[in-house]
Order: C-alpha cells, then structure tokens, then sequence
C-alpha cells in the first residue's frame, strides 16, 4: 500500500487537532493561549489541502469553519496583546 503526499499531510493535520484537544483535557493547553488556535488552524488547513485531493463535503465544512473560527482565535488573541501593551 502506497499512502499519496495528500495522504500524509491529512493525517499529520488530524494528529496536530488530535494531540491539541488531548493537551487541553489534559490542562496542559488552555484555549486562551494564541497556540491553542494557532495548532487547530494548522491542522485544519492540512486536512483541507488532503481534502484538495480527494474532495468530501462534509469533511470540507468542518474543517473550512474549524480553520475560520481559529482564525478568529489568533486575531482576538493578537488584539488582547496589542492593548495589554498600550496599557503596560
């Protein structure tokens, strides 16, 4: 059995979500911290590029939306630091 580049990349992305959620029931990651999304957003876009490949619609919204909302993650954080620093 021969597993495509796609393949791999998809796994890889599922195994970053898989070992952030197992980090945050564990409390070594809580979902304040910038790389809680950041990781999830990575994942994610790994897991669309594999869908690139072998497309599936269901697995496409998921993922599209779990990248959005850690996208929205990363900004907030990023706004929290910018004024914790204005007000430093």
């Amino acid at each position: 059995m021969v597993i495509s580049l796609h393949e791999v990349v998809g796994i890889f992305g599922s195994a970053i979500i898989i070992t952030t959620y197992f980090l945050l029931q564990t409390r070594r990651m809580n979902v304040q911290q910038v790389q809680y999304s950041i990781l999830n957003a990575l994942g994610a876009g790994f897991i669309l590029y594999s869908l690139s490949v072998e497309f599936n619609l269901s697995a496409f919204i998921i993922e599209y939306f779990w990248l959005v909302i850690s996208g929205i993650g990363i900004v907030k954080s990023y706004k929290k630091k910018q004024n914790e620093s204005r007000n430093s």
